[in-house]
């Protein structure tokens, strides 16, 4: 099975070969390979300068929201020096009206503010605004805020995002702040102490502008966090809060500004951080791998299309280009293809296409030329030849046979059988009239039968009768034309060689039919009888019960070597065979001829081939001057 199939491929891979193939093939791996390869790089890219452009994009971005927080945070910062200038240093909080200061401030700045706030060295509150009352058992010495003004006088403190819970609120609502606290120094009842100032900023006024940037984020987010990693706003900072989401905010404390790449929960994600001012605040962005992946999905399937299209393109030129070289070598080859099939007219060879191919043209078409005209000396030289050989065969027939019956002609006479011997020359008589067929040598196959009838009748009376003959031709056979004189030596060695000493058990059968043609069709036989028949094949048998020959000996009866000769029978016919089987040939073609088959003690049967021709003056005045050719079903008519 597995040869078959590869049996099987060699035609596809013999197809391969072809110009057009090769070239067709060739071009196109060439140009998809190069769009490929184009596309590839140019993909690639792509994706390159789409990376940078989104960190880009996402740096600018970060850059200007870090700038407008900065902004926030110093407006803040300038609130609580105003606060600490104007309404804290230099005024007695006994005697002055710093509260009412510490209230304006406030008004004036209450969209970004929560709450103001002065603790004493003790954590006593000392003023609010607006005005509230603190809370009991809150004691602000333990919170954060309080610790880092009172550690770090000179800085200002910044905490992250929180609920402000320091005061009674009768409302009970609870406020998002982010609280700034310092060291301050006041006075009271003249005295001078120090203190804490602690501004809470409204926490909406930071969302408000970290939640607008990530509206238009497109797949990456911003989130901020102090200087421990701590988060101040993040998009999911609830979910963050109950442990529903992940973020990585730990390890930004580590990150120096920039660009960073890192793995988190399995994923790729590129990480932008920039610190916020003087508060050691981190503003980061976070692109998600497939931040990319949104702009290069589109992009490849882009660079897809594109590349289908120019691979397809370049298919439709490759397969125009191959066939514009390859068209006239293919018209060239098929004309000698035709050539080879034995069509040498020259104006059916293909001239045109490159200069090249134009040249290989014209000179096959005057090789051709010249092949008709050494074609048509030879045939005038090989009629010629033919027809002196065809004599000398005859010449080979007729002294043989004649030599024969004379012999037995004379072994009647001698007997005193006279009235044999009258039929004898009677039938010597017709026999000779049909060889001489006015010097024709094509003659009606109903004339051949009956003088091989004579030749039988003859045989028989000097062979006492020993053996039987029987004739049975189909009819239809008898308005044929053949060449005469080819069943005599047939019979001849039928006796001689096969029934010759069986004691009267010898028989001889004498059979014909016509073998059916090709395109046979009842309609075809019908409506053109002589076409179809001039398309058939007669066959012509002799059959003998007697000895049989081996292989050896069949085999070379039909050939002239030295073995041939050694091994062919010392009496009968066998010269005659071989005449028999080269006139068939020479006029008819190769084709035809004898076919000999015999086995020892079987018997013998000789098959003479030759085409059926119908029996008109046309086809004989061919057949006599050597022109018939068949090959068409109205030829010889």
């Amino acid at each position: 099975m597995k040869k078959r199939r590869i049996f099987a491929f060699l035609p596809k891979l013999h197809l391969l070969k072809s110009i057009h193939s090769m070239i067709l093939v060739s071009f196109t791996v060439v140009s998809v390979t190069l769009t490929l390869l184009l596309s590839y790089v140019f993909y690639r890219q792509f994706s390159v300068h789409l990376e940078r452009n989104v960190v880009e994009s996402a740096e600018q971005q970060l850059r200007q929201t870090a700038v407008s927080l900065e902004d926030y945070l110093v407006s803040m910062r300038r609130v609580s020096d105003a606060m600490y200038y104007e309404a804290i240093k230099g005024m007695d909080f006994r005697s002055d009206n710093a509260a009412g200061e510490m209230n304006l401030m406030y008004e004036a700045n209450r969209d970004n503010l929560v709450s103001i706030a002065l603790f004493s060295a003790d954590g006593g509150l000392i003023s609010a605004a607006p005005v509230a009352n603190l809370k009991k058992n809150i004691d602000v010495r333990e919170q954060s805020w309080f610790e880092l003004a009172t550690a770090q006088v000179e800085n200002l403190h910044f905490t992250s995002s929180h609920v402000q819970n320091l005061f009674d609120d009768p409302t009970y609502r609870y406020h998002w702040v982010i609280s700034l606290s310092r060291a301050v120094e006041l006075t009271r009842g003249g005295r001078p102490e120090s203190g804490v100032l602690l501004v809470d900023m409204n926490y909406s006024a930071i969302e408000r502008l970290l939640k607008r940037l990530n509206d238009y984020s497109g797949g990456q987010y911003y989130y901020l966090c102090d200087s421990g990693g701590k988060l101040i706003y993040h998009p999911q900072q609830m979910l963050i809060y109950n442990g529903l989401y992940p973020e990585n905010n730990a390890v930004i404390p580590y990150y120096e500004d920039g660009v960073h790449r890192e793995t988190f929960r399995g994923g790729r994600r590129t990480v932008i951080v920039d610190t916020v001012g003087y508060t050691g605040w981190k503003l980061v962005s976070v692109i998600p791998e497939n931040k990319y992946f949104f702009g290069i999905d589109n992009m490849r399937y882009f660079a897809a299309m594109l590349a289908a299209v120019t691979v397809l393109f370049l298919l439709l030129m490759n397969q125009l280009l191959s066939f514009r070289i390859s068209y006239p070598l293919l018209r060239l080859n098929a004309s000698i293809r035709g050539i080879e099939q034995g069509n040498l007219n020259a104006e059916e060879i293909y001239v045109g296409g490159s200069t090249e191919v134009e040249h290989l043209g014209i000179t096959l078409k005057q090789s051709v030329q010249r092949i008709r005209q050494l074609m048509a000396d030879i045939v005038v030289e090989q009629e010629e030849k033919r027809k002196s050989e065809m004599d000398a065969l005859q010449s080979q027939i007729n002294p043989h046979f004649l030599y024969n019956t004379l012999d037995s002609i004379v072994w009647m006479i001698e007997g005193g059988n006279s009235e044999n011997a009258v039929f004898m020359v009677t039938q010597l008589a017709s026999l000779f009239r049909i060889s001489l067929s006015r010097g024709k040598n094509i003659i009606p196959l109903r004339q051949e039968l009956l003088h091989a009838e004579n030749y039988m009748n003859i045989q028989k009376l000097r062979y006492r009768n020993a053996f039987t003959v029987s004739f049975a031709v189909d009819p239809e056979l008898l308005s044929c034309l053949s060449v005469k004189l080819i069943l005599q030596p047939i019979l001849e060695n039928a006796i001689y060689y096969g029934v010759e000493g069986m004691d009267g058990d010898g028989e001889i059968r004498v059979e014909g039919r016509l073998l059916p043609a090709a395109w046979e069709t009842a309609s075809a036989k019908e409506s053109d009888a002589a076409d179809y028949a001039a398309e058939r094949e007669i066959c012509l048998s002799v059959t003998d019960n007697g000895f049989g020959m081996p292989e050896e000996v069949v085999e070379s009866l039909l050939r002239e070597d030295e073995e041939s000769r050694r091994r062919a029978p010392k009496h009968g016919s066998g010269v005659g065979l071989i005449n028999v089987h080269k006139r068939i040939q020479l006029r008819f073609g190769t084709e035809y001829g004898l076919r000999i088959y015999s086995e020892p003690d079987e018997g013998t049967r000789v098959e003479l081939h030759l085409p059926a021709i119908p029996d008109t003056e046309e086809n004989r005045r061919l057949l006599e001057e050597g022109h018939y050719r068949r090959g068409g079903r109205n030829e010889g008519k």
